[in-house]
């Protein structure tokens, strides 16, 4: 006979299935081909020429410019790991809330790339930690979290991020550090640093499972041991 607790552990396991291959695919980076192929501010936001880049950004019309799939060169630079293409274009006026075709923001593919740099360079220069972003109505800190990217996590609290935004998934940054994570040194590490912060420790999954709960059914010991520390 299977039992209500096995089915929703099911339906858990799904939606985590759900949200890895999601995110594996979400964000795109210029392939390649689309690399060649690029001509002007693209072009030298993918190489990182930064006097190129204030040449041409005299004209306010190619700042915010896309390829095919919705990439300005704030995009295109961050993708890059070109931190000093990203300062060049923001203090050129390049638009730091621009959306690609598949709703990431420069600070969350910088988030998701586990690039503390560029991300340092986005937030310096007033980009925001607090866009919702992706297909699943996420937030930088949130995909971060997911990943164990402790020092993105730590930045990006810093700025601001909103520590408990519920994603489509039912999910917060610190239920994604552990029903997503590993339960290793940098999930925990993330879960530490929300904590800290003051993330809620009494928002929900949607079978009602809080974070210490869902800690203590995946054996994270440690996790289990932050969590009732904070509580």
């Amino acid at each position: 006979m299977i039992t209500r607790r096995a089915l929703l552990g099911s339906a858990a396991a799904v939606m985590a299935i759900i949200a890895l291959s999601w995110d594996a695919s979400a964000q795109v980076a210029p392939s390649a081909a689309e690399m060649q192929a690029y001509r002007g501010l693209h072009a030298a936001a993918q190489r990182g020429d930064v006097a190129e880049i204030r040449r041409l950004a005299v004209d306010p019309s190619v700042l915010n410019a896309r390829d095919a799939r919705g990439r300005a060169p704030l995009h295109v630079a961050t993708f890059a790991r070109q931190p000093r293409a990203v300062r060049a274009l923001l203090r050129a006026g390049a638009d730091p809330a621009a959306l690609d075709h598949d709703r990431y923001d420069a600070v969350t593919i910088a988030a998701v790339a586990d690039d503390e740099v560029a991300l340092r360079a986005l937030l310096e220069e007033g980009a925001s930690a607090s866009l919702v972003t992706s297909r699943h109505d996420g937030t930088a800190l949130i995909a971060a979290a997911h990943l164990g990217h402790d020092g993105v996590v730590r930045q990006l609290i810093a700025a601001g991020a909103p520590l408990d935004h519920v994603n489509n998934l039912h999910w917060t940054a610190l239920i994604e550090a552990i029903v997503l994570g590993d339960g290793g040194p940098r999930h925990q590490a993330c879960v530490r640093a929300l904590l800290e912060a003051g993330a809620s420790t009494q928002l929900t999954d949607r079978e009602g499972r809080a974070p210490l709960a869902l800690a203590r059914t995946r054996g994270y010991t440690r996790m289990v041991e932050l969590l009732e520390a904070a509580r």
